[in-house]
């Protein structure tokens, strides 16, 4: 307040109004509210536009100014930012970040990545590279032929073809060293292999078995049938004396074979007896033995037994039996010189028919491989007699069972190792 309001005069105790406030006597009451005199000459206005002197000795006095917490959690405000150190020097002075060491390249991881490749590649070209080696020939006879049947059927023949054999080699196979012309060609392996849904069934046929021979004549060897005719008049005599459809023609000579053998690391072979056959260049003990393309060759062609060719075809059905059970083992694979030495040897030793394509000649490896071990039916056509004349029933019913591809049901009498019936 500034003042008592003022009174008009006339008013009674006009002044006694405000005592309550300013009390009677304002200068006897020091805690009235006392009037604020007025300067008489009010100091000037200061002009802001002025420059002012600074007062000496520090800031005026004033309340103090409140202080904002400090943090904890918070750096210091001259405190430079994390991973820097404190520097009085400009920017552009400052010495550069640390820099990152870089990851090392993992160069063995792509020398490795890189060998992978190449071996994929390897894996992938010989096999075609050995097929474009493979000899062709046209092995499908003329006129009436089975109709398709369910299952696939091979003939595979062995041939004394002495291709690729030298004259002192063929002496020291017991072959003969002059080579021999297709048409005076004779097979000492005739099989039928059959692969459909059920187990597969390798089977033999003696060279000497009876046959008849279109356009040579009846009662005739069945070897003689390749020397007339060669793969057409095989295949066609043989279809008419099981009614069995031939798919696919697979030819191997001699010197291809002892090639095989060699290339898959030798083979073993157990003999019942000790053999020593000049003719066939083989002299070997009684017993399981490691055997080199030579031995193997003379084991699968001698006839130095009671049994004659009924032995011998099932020495046969041995050998090729190793043979394709070495061949498919993974070291042949892992190994790549074995790899390279068998897919070689096998295309300078085929012959197969213009029909048969990669994947049935792979096929026909696999099964070839596993028949014989354990995993298929292995037997020689039923004969009547060690003369190897068929006997007409028992062969009748086993041809048909492999028309009908119906092999899982062969009975054991009718699959025999020696063809007879036990």
């Amino acid at each position: 307040m500034s003042e008592r309001p003022p009174g008009d005069g006339n008013e009674p105790n006009a002044d006694d109004r405000f005592s309550w406030l300013y009390g009677s006597n304002p200068s006897a009451d020091p805690d009235a509210t006392q009037a604020i005199p007025r300067p008489s000459n009010p100091p000037p206005t200061p002009d802001s536009d002025r420059t002012q002197a600074i007062p000496q000795g520090g800031p005026p006095p004033g309340p103090p100014q409140p202080t904002r917490p400090e943090r904890s959690d918070l750096p210091p405000m001259n405190m430079p930012p994390p991973g820097q150190t404190k520097t009085d020097e400009p920017p552009w002075q400052q010495p550069p970040p640390p820099v990152k060491p870089k990851k090392k390249r993992r160069w063995w991881l792509r020398i490795i990545l890189a060998l992978i490749l190449i071996w994929i590649l390897f894996l992938i070209a010989v096999p075609i590279w050995a097929w474009s080696k493979i000899d062709k020939v046209d092995a499908e006879p003329d006129g009436d032929r089975p109709s398709d049947q369910p299952g696939t059927t091979y003939l595979v023949v062995g041939s004394d073809s002495r291709e690729g054999l030298s004259k002192e080699e063929g002496k020291e196979l017991g072959t003969g060293g002059s080579q021999i012309s297709e048409g005076s060609q004779r097979t000492d392996t005739i099989m039928l292999l059959h692969v459909g849904d059920g187990q597969p069934i390798l089977l033999s046929i003696p060279r000497d078995s009876i046959v008849d021979i279109p356009g040579v004549g009846d009662d005739q060897k069945v070897n003689a049938a390749f020397s007339a005719g060669g793969p057409k008049l095989l295949v066609k005599t043989l279809e008419n004396e099981t009614d069995i459809r031939v798919d696919d023609y697979i030819e191997i000579g001699f010197g291809g074979f002892v090639n095989i053998v060699d290339a898959v690391g030798g083979i073993e072979v157990c003999p019942d007896q000790a053999i020593d056959d000049k003719k066939a260049s083989l002299d070997i003990d009684k017993g399981c033995q490691e055997a080199d393309g030579i031995t193997a060759l003379g084991y699968a062609r001698t006839r130095d037994f009671g049994t004659g060719d009924i032995q011998r075809g099932q020495n046969q059905r041995e050998v090729i039996g190793e043979i394709g059970d070495k061949a498919a083992s993974p070291w042949s694979v892992l190994n790549p010189f074995r790899y390279w030495n068998v897919a070689n040897s096998s295309a300078d030793s085929l012959r197969i028919g213009e029909n048969v394509g990669p994947l049935s000649l792979a096929r026909f490896a696999w099964n070839m491989a596993h028949v014989t071990s354990g995993g298929g039916l292995s037997c020689t056509v039923p004969i009547a007699d060690l003369a190897v004349n068929w006997d007409e029933d028992r062969s009748e019913e086993l041809f048909d069972y492999i028309i009908e591809d119906n092999t899982d049901d062969i009975p054991k009498s009718l699959c025999t190792k020696d063809g007879l019936e036990h």
